[in-house]
């Protein structure tokens, strides 16, 4: 058996993570699955990962996307990219992140609700209402 065809039997019960990532539909593309990877925010099985780190059945992946966590363990390996209902079938998340995340979301959204202005800054309008009001002339 040549080396090659050695090489392709071992990848069929392991892949790269940023090509699972984008398998799973997490990131657009493997670039910027690859990209976050680098950054720190994904580790596998507790420790840091890379980019060219190849995973397999069961291990389980932390990431951290748009702030938000995401715990995932592998079901699967897929090699491309499908729709996204087979994506899902990929991985199984913990229940806990999950709720997490979900709060966190929630707060999020409380946040935005009670500031002051949500849409960014104050218009021209709004900022005259502002200054009459801290004169005491309203």
């Amino acid at each position: 058996m040549s080396k090659q065809q050695h090489d392709n039997e071992e990848r069929d019960d392991e892949m790269r993570l940023d090509k699972w990532l984008w398998a799973a539909r997490f990131f657009k593309t493997r670039s910027l699955a690859s990209k976050q990877i680098e950054l720190g925010r994904v580790s596998v099985n507790g420790a840091k990962a890379k980019t060219s780190k190849y995973i397999s059945v069961g291990d389980v992946v932390d990431l951290t996307l748009n702030s938000l966590p995401y715990r995932l363990t592998v079901r699967q390996l897929n090699h491309q990219r499908r729709p996204a209902p087979e994506a899902r079938l990929l991985y199984c998340e913990d229940e806990a992140v999950a709720k997490q995340r979900e709060q966190q979301k929630l707060l999020d959204q409380a946040s935005r609700i009670t500031a002051a202005y949500p849409d960014g800054r104050p218009t021209k309008r709004d900022r005259r209402q502002l200054d009459k009001m801290k004169r005491q002339d309203w």
